[in-house]
């Protein structure tokens, strides 16, 4: 099991901050394409991830992290200063 979070709009279009789920994706991106696959509510957030970030554990990382022993996965919009 892992808890999934997901922060501003990627919540908006989920609808959700944050759900547990059983999963047997090795990395991030595998994470994402078992999401997309669940409803199009899905899809729509992560049809360009080039507009999100990720976190595995509280620490930033690549889409191509590897989930193996993680607890947490985090999707967020990139941050903007100002």
């Amino acid at each position: 099991m892992i808890d999934v979070l997901y922060f501003a709009w990627v919540r908006e279009r989920i609808g959700l901050p944050k759900e547990r789920i059983e999963t047997q994706a090795a990395t991030v991106a595998d994470l994402v394409e078992e999401l997309k696959a669940r409803e199009e509510r899905y899809a729509l957030a992560f049809s360009d991830l080039s507009a999100l970030r990720v976190a595995v554990d509280q620490d930033l990382t690549d889409f191509d992290a590897p989930l193996a022993g993680a607890r947490e996965v985090a999707f967020f919009p990139p941050m903007t200063g100002g």
